[in-house]
């Protein structure tokens, strides 16, 4: 018993990250089938109703806006220019263009697919297109989540490795928020949109630490 214990512990580590994405693809397909199925989303209802009662005011309105605005096309496509002029290695700002476009086209193409309309009623900002995964969330969780991992693997400096990741985590949850706040996305689209950029993200990053073991072999 102790011996099959342990090779499942085993199997569990050294396979975590498919099984993160496994669950994260799994749920992702049942909130979207419950939606196809044009099933009443409780959470939907429920997660507007807690931002509208906690968050919602004259105030806050213009924090929410300035927040979405970090998770769109215009600013992604300038950091990621940013990020290839600025940082010495070259492929890291080259990867993360790459993850952008990448991230942003699967985000386009299941919204096609979906095809869920916009929440109507509760707008405070006028926004076009499908609902169904929140393309800020995935696009923020994907590119910035990209970061994290960059930042974990290569800043030396532990406080500022915490407090960069601790920062970005947060921007990614205010990014997803804000669109529920401004009225533009469900809640069950943001948590969609992060659980299919968590499963992306953990695939590319697999893709790309392949290609860099194939450079360093072939130097």
């Amino acid at each position: 018993m102790k011996r099959k214990s342990e090779i499942i512990k085993i199997f569990i580590k050294e396979n975590l990250k498919w099984l993160v994405v496994f669950a994260c693809i799994a749920i992702a397909l049942l909130i979207i089938e419950d939606v196809m199925d044009e099933d009443i989303m409780m959470f939907d209802e429920r997660g507007y109703f807690i931002v509208q009662k906690y968050l919602i005011s004259d105030s806050i309105t213009p924090i929410a806006k300035c927040i979405t605005n970090l998770a769109n096309a215009y600013w992604l496509i300038g950091f990621s220019f940013f990020l290839l002029i600025v940082i010495k290695d070259k492929k890291i700002g080259i990867y993360s263009a790459i993850n952008l476009v990448l991230s942003a086209s699967t985000n386009f193409i299941l919204k096609q697919i979906i095809q869920r309309p916009r929440p109507v009623g509760h707008r405070l900002i006028d926004e076009k297109g499908y609902s169904l995964p929140s393309g800020h969330s995935m696009v923020s969780m994907a590119f910035y989540g990209f970061l994290i991992y960059l930042i974990y693997k290569n800043v030396k400096n532990k406080y500022l490795k915490v407090f960069s990741i601790i920062l970005l985590s947060i921007l990614i949850i205010c990014i997803g928020v804000s669109r529920i706040y401004l009225g533009v996305h469900y809640t069950s689209d943001v948590i969609t949109g992060f659980l299919i950029a968590i499963s992306y993200l953990i695939i590319f990053e697999h893709i790309i630490n392949n290609i860099k073991n194939e450079i360093d072999k072939s130097n």
